[in-house]
């Protein structure tokens, strides 16, 4: 999460990296034409990412995975290697496990459709800057299917109290902190104090380790 945090004063600072110009033209005018967001630089591949974004330090950053030269998923490699903050979400039109599996490696922090409506899409941003980690529905299904296949036996007894349990399994559906929240008539914040108790239960630093072990059980 950014330190100064988000407010009208101190929008969420977004860099777009992505070939294909229509799609780069829609996001930088949803994201300016959005209270509380502004689209800081745009890129139209992994190298001018490289090269730019360093200088220009965003807090998020939405990338296209499938980008000519440098991919999406080497390009998050090779920006984190230089220790900066900024954050990742990235964006497809692909459902490939491989590459949800290598993306999450690398170091992206949320892996969305490119078909993934505005609201929502604004949705995840927020959810990212806040520490979440988002996907989008049949994203998050395909890493539990996947999941599903990679882990076997029974587990253990994880110490996580009823609550903990059912918002755990809302994660591993693909939902958002607020979409939990509104769920379970509790506030974001509720979410937000309860996934960190799951993390430090579990031993896990992130959704996809935390829904390895829930899965498990």
């Amino acid at each position: 999460m950014s330190e100064t945090g988000n407010s009208p004063d101190r929008p969420i600072r977004i860099a777009v990296v992505e070939d294909d110009k229509m799609v780069r033209d829609v996001l930088e005018i949803l994201l300016n034409g959005s209270p509380g967001f502004a689209c800081v630089a745009v890129y139209g591949s992994g190298e001018e990412a490289v090269a730019g974004l360093p200088e220009v330090n965003p807090d998020v950053v939405l990338m296209d995975i499938n980008l000519p030269g440098i991919s999406g998923i080497e390009c998050i490699i090779r920006l984190r290697e230089l220790g900066l903050p900024m954050l990742f979400i990235m964006l497809t039109i692909f459902e490939d496990s491989d590459a949800i599996f290598q993306s999450l490696s690398a170091g992206a922090s949320g892996y969305m459709l490119k078909q993934t409506p505005p609201a929502r899409l604004l949705d995840a941003i927020q959810d990212v800057y806040h520490g979440g980690s988002p996907m989008s529905r049949e994203i998050a299904r395909k890493v539990v299917q996947s999941f599903q296949h990679l882990t076997t036996g029974t587990g253990t007894d994880n110490g996580l109290t009823a609550r903990e349990e059912e918002i755990l399994s809302y994660l591993a559906k693909g939902l958002l902190y607020k979409e939990i929240a509104s769920l379970l008539f509790i506030g974001v914040e509720t979410v937000r104090t309860h996934i960190r108790h799951i993390y430090e239960k579990l031993q896990v630093r992130t959704r996809s380790e935390a829904i390895v072990k829930y899965l498990r059980k």
